[in-house]
């Protein structure tokens, strides 16, 4: 399964990403706001359980690859969480440092985003993260996302919870 932006193209993953997947991954700025950077193993471990999702929900992360250059710069897409007491579908993301501040998590998300409501049953999709992840929720607000909820944990301390449902949706692509 492949999508398409306008400068970016989402696919699968295969085992052949890892190098550059572990560059974005194990880098501590990326991943400030997770418990700690990926090691070799949880980088292999990311790669098989998204092809895991591939096989059991249709979807999962996808890389992140720019057109113009082939380059892979991090991953976008859906997968089931448990976001407070319930799985729930939810966007996530992970792009290069170096091309942060250039729309670009925001167009891939964007592009998840439509996926949903295009192709599942879901009616509302969600994004999650760290109080402090300003980049992450900025995403989530750029593509019609509010706050719907807060709350306390032991890995983030306090994660903020951002959704979209259909009929929102279907406003913003009027």
């Amino acid at each position: 399964m492949q999508f398409e932006t306008k400068r970016l193209i989402l696919r699968e993953y295969t085992m052949d990403d890892f190098d550059e997947l572990y560059e974005i991954l194990s880098d501590e700025v990326t991943m400030e706001h997770y418990p700690k950077p990926f090691d070799k193993e949880k980088v292999r471990d990311w790669i098989k359980w998204n092809i895991e999702n591939y096989e059991i929900f249709g979807f999962g992360l996808w890389a992140v690859v720019l057109k113009e250059t082939g380059e892979m710069i991090g991953d976008c897409g859906i997968t089931m969480q448990m976001i407070g007491s319930k799985i729930k579908p939810e966007i996530g993301y992970h792009i290069h440092k170096k091309y942060w501040n250039m729309g670009l998590g925001s167009e891939a998300a964007g592009k998840c985003r439509d996926y949903i409501f295009e192709n599942t049953p879901f009616n509302i999709i969600y994004s999650c993260m760290k109080y402090s992840n300003v980049a992450s929720y900025s995403v989530a607000i750029k593509n019609g996302m509010q706050k719907v909820d807060e709350f306390e944990d032991d890995i983030n301390t306090i994660t903020r919870v951002y959704a979209i449902s259909r009929n929102e949706w279907l406003q913003l692509t009027k």
